[in-house]
């Protein structure tokens, strides 16, 4: 005959609430026939709040005390059936609750437990959060860490690092100088964008040099130039040097400067060599950047038939020949030309007048060149290459220099920095005549330094032409 069961009210494992008869625990299905007697144990500090139970002849128990609920509504944890030392439903003296499972080995007895020390001598009950802040005490504030892995190679230095040509063809990125270019222009090593080809733009041909940057506020280089050498048809050198600046407010503006440097420095470099005057080729060029720049224009049926070049591509142009005795300057629009001798202590002199709203004002005796140019309309510009332009008034003039110096060709990118004669003097190196390209690299710093607000270029053209073979580029 079966021993009658003892009536529990909550499940021993989950503490779930029992009715009478139950032989498992509904929630965590417990087997409540092999519950033992209640042990015979009399605490005098109820840890878990529960009242002491009464005593009992039957054997002692370890039971797990369910821990109190905290206002965090975080589920208590569940003690399986198998951590609790019991026996059998079946009578066998194995430990745990078996469902089916073969049994296990008993565990071995637990070592018997040290002396308190006098730290660790028993007080009085503790709450939870005393517990858990005495938990974190003892643990330690530093945990060892696994030794680093091997470093890897760390990559070249771009910078000092002597690496290998690239093959023919192949763009390289300017940052990794490792991974190759993609079609969309982004590196496929390190994915840095590259700078566009216009974006800054260095030349050095024999005795003149150029630079063009974008700027530090544009989206792109609308500027552009052309540099080359050739002979007049005397045989003696004669060094071109070609500066445009599109106009921003066009369509366009990028193709309009290239094509009108191009067109004027072909047109020079076939009319020099015949024999024709410097300063008459100079304006036959203008008037063949003009044609190029027009070409451009969309001549399809627009909106409004009476206006068929509205807003045409446009740009401005700035150009100097320098021969052996000769300088000859042409221009149209408020690109510029500056003197600056090597002898400092003669006055330096701007070549160029602009075709502007604000040189209009100071020419006409309206306003004073301070004035004028403090203006907010003082960049207007009154003359320009396009197919909507006014019409085309190239101008050219022709000097001979007694003494040596340099010609400074630039857009308004780099003359808003260094507008007066003086300043511009001031600004370009003493060496001008001997490094050229470094000299041109110094004013688009200037520019870029003081702002940028524009795209910059200029050439830097020594005088007089030395003697040299003719060449172009």
């Amino acid at each position: 005959m079966m021993s009658q069961m003892p009536q529990l009210a909550a499940c021993p494992s989950c503490e779930e609430p029992l009715e009478s008869g139950d032989r498992f625990c509904g929630a965590c299905g417990y087997d409540l026939t092999a519950v033992p007697a209640p042990p015979d144990d009399n605490p005098t500090v109820a840890v878990n709040g529960a009242s002491p139970r009464p005593p009992s002849a039957a054997a002692s128990v370890d039971w797990p005390v369910a821990p109190e609920v905290d206002t965090s509504d975080t589920p208590a944890p569940v003690v399986l059936p198998t951590d609790i030392d019991g026996r059998e439903s079946a009578g066998s003296d194995s430990p745990g609750v078996r469902f089916d499972r073969p049994g296990q080995p008993p565990s071995p007895p637990a070592a018997p437990p040290l002396p308190p020390s006098p730290a660790q001598e028993p007080g009085p009950a503790t709450q939870p959060g005393e517990q858990a802040a005495a938990q974190a005490s003892a643990e330690p504030d530093e945990y060892p860490l696994a030794a680093p892995l091997p470093p890897e190679v760390a990559p070249a230095d771009p910078r000092t690092a002597d690496l290998p040509t690239p093959p023919a063809g192949l763009k390289v990125c300017v940052a990794c100088r490792a991974g190759q270019v993609d079609r969309d222009g982004y590196c496929e090593n390190c994915g840095h964008a590259q700078p566009r080809e216009r974006d800054h733009m260095e030349q050095e041909l024999g005795s003149v040099a150029a630079v063009s940057d974008r700027g530090l506020r544009h989206h792109r280089n609308e500027d552009a130039f052309t540099v080359s050498s050739t002979a007049l048809s005397d045989g003696s050198p004669a060094v071109v040097a070609i500066v445009c600046d599109g106009v921003s407010s066009a369509t366009r503006p990028d193709e309009a400067s290239l094509a009108a440097s191009r067109a004027a420095n072909e047109s020079l470099l076939a009319a020099l060599p015949r024999g024709t005057h410097p300063q008459q080729a100079m304006h036959d060029a203008i008037l063949a950047a003009s044609e190029a720049v027009n070409s451009l224009a969309d001549r399809s049926t627009p909106a409004h038939e009476h206006q068929p070049h509205v807003n045409a591509p446009a740009c401005t142009i700035v150009g100097s020949v320098v021969t052996p005795s000769l300088l000859i300057v042409g221009w149209v629009g408020d690109s510029r030309a500056y003197w600056v001798p090597v002898d400092r202590s003669s006055p330096p002199a701007r070549l160029t007048e602009d075709d502007s709203w604000a040189a209009q004002m100071v020419a006409a005796g309206l306003m004073s060149e301070a004035e004028a140019y403090a203006d907010e309309r003082a960049h207007a510009i009154t003359g320009w290459l396009g197919a909507d332009a006014y019409e085309l008034e190239p101008h050219t003039a022709s000097f001979k220099p007694d003494r040596p110096g340099v010609v400074v060709v630039c857009t308004d990118g780099l003359w808003n920095y260094a507008e007066a004669a003086e300043e511009m003097a001031e600004v370009i190196p003493p060496d001008a005549a001997d490094r050229p390209l470094h000299s041109a690299q110094v004013l688009v710093g200037h520019a870029l330094d003081g702002g940028g607000h524009d795209n910059v270029t200029v050439a830097v053209v020594p005088f007089p032409a030395p003697s040299q073979g003719a060449g172009s580029a």
